[in-house]
């Protein structure tokens, strides 16, 4: 194979990508306006549900417009040697691989971060003020920003530098090391992302004491879980839309409410929620998660390993001088149909996971206070309640919410 029919297959898989997408979002678009089931009739009334369609359609269009700029970006790069270019900048400053590596990963991502931020600004400061979602000011936007570019780099740089170091070292066996690298990475993260990272974000706070932390407590005794870090987090502070997540395990397990969930709903409600975030803790999910995680990522790396020092890679990309960071950069567009199909296969874990914990809060609750809370929820951040069977396939990690009370109410 030449470096120029490796070129075409990339531009191909590139634009093939992008048509799939783009037939399952108009075929996804066609069934907004359709009548609601009769299960879902009380979610919305007349008013409400033509501001979940228009808002529907708002972001179906810019969609378009953002992921058509995208793939003309990306061909552009591609055809004009961008990668040429910037890999000869980063060699013009250092001779140090690890050195031109990060700057080379520096520029490309500052650069498309950068090239992206009007679409990142309307989407915020118009679209979601538009629907009456957006709390986030200027100053925390371009906060976020700083503190998101920060971290890339002193956490992707970090990691990048390792793998680098390993590849140096080790060879083609270099997979190994990596891969054990980014599983402590992986675990570590998982463990104590609320403790370190979310705290750069967003304020948190134990819940306090009084009637929903009483209700919390009884059912956490009832379930025999111990639950003593309970965190409400400024959700508020960027938007209006509601969320509850589990994090951490053993010791550091925590459930972190958004104050938004805990202004829309009723105690029954939160305790119901909290029920279903017990039931993917109780249930293994999060265990499970994790490293079927950790395991997509070791066959990466292997496969990684067996392509990564082939110059034909790099040559692919229109670059003279192979490297590794070139190598990765082409691997990752060729390597995007697996993460197609691995990222369906997780979707569907997803979804059947998702109706094992609805199932666990139904049997140690009750299903009604979920049902009530999961329609809030919908209501409240204009969810699309009739989406096409294919985009659900293609898109949802959650199954609907018709197909949730339906399995709710069985």
């Amino acid at each position: 194979m030449t470096a120029n029919t490796l070129f075409y297959i990339i531009i191909a898989l590139l634009i093939i990508n992008f048509l799939i997408d783009k037939i399952i979002d108009a075929l996804n678009a066609k069934h907004y306006k359709d009548d609601l089931p009769q299960e879902l009739h009380d979610v919305y009334d007349q008013e409400e549900y033509k501001k979940s369609q228009r808002y529907k359609a708002t972001n179906y269009r810019f969609g378009i417009i953002t992921s058509t700029f995208s793939l003309l970006l990306t061909l552009g790069f591609l055809g004009l040697d961008g990668f040429e270019i910037v890999d000869n900048l980063a060699r013009s400053i250092t001779d140090n691989p690890i050195l031109i590596a990060l700057l080379f990963f520096g520029i490309i991502m500052l650069g498309s971060d950068l090239i992206t931020l009007p679409f990142s600004y309307y989407s915020t400061f118009v679209i979601e003020e538009k629907f009456g979602f957006n709390k986030t000011t200027v100053k925390t936007f371009v906060l976020d920003k700083i503190k998101g570019w920060f971290m890339m780099a002193l956490i992707g740089g970090g990691l990048l530098t390792l793998i680098l170091w390993s590849y140096q070292a080790t060879g083609p066996n270099f997979w190994l090391y990596a891969w054990a690298l980014v599983a402590l990475f992986t675990i570590f993260m998982n463990m104590f992302y609320s403790k370190l990272i979310v705290p750069l974000f967003n304020k948190q706070t134990p819940l306090e004491a009084g009637s929903l932390m009483d209700k919390i407590s009884a059912y956490a005794k009832t379930v025999g879980f111990k639950l003593d870090k309970i965190f409400v987090i400024d959700g508020s502070k960027r938007s209006t839309k509601a969320n509850a997540y589990f994090s951490g395990f053993g010791n550091e397990k925590r459930v972190t409410l958004f104050d938004t969930l805990i202004n829309d709903l009723e105690d029954e409600e939160i305790v119901a929620v909290l029920a279903h975030e017990v039931g993917h803790y109780k249930r293994r999910h999060i265990i499970f998660n994790l490293f079927a995680s950790i395991l997509l990522t070791g066959i990466m790396l292997y496969i990684l390993s067996l392509f990564i020092s082939n110059p034909l890679l790099s040559h692919a990309l229109g670059v003279k001088t192979a490297s590794f960071h070139i190598g990765l950069i082409a691997f990752a567009l060729l390597y995007s149909p697996i993460s197609e199909i691995t990222g369906l296969g997780m979707n569907m874990l997803s979804r059947a996971f998702e109706y094992e914990a609805d199932n666990y809060a139904k049997t140690t609750y009750k299903a009604e206070p979920l049902i009530s809370a999961l329609k809030k929820l919908s209501k409240n951040s204009l969810s699309n309640l009739t989406p096409h069977p294919a985009y659900v396939f293609m898109h949802y990690s959650h199954p609907t919410l018709l197909q949730r009370i339906k399995n709710l109410r069985t």
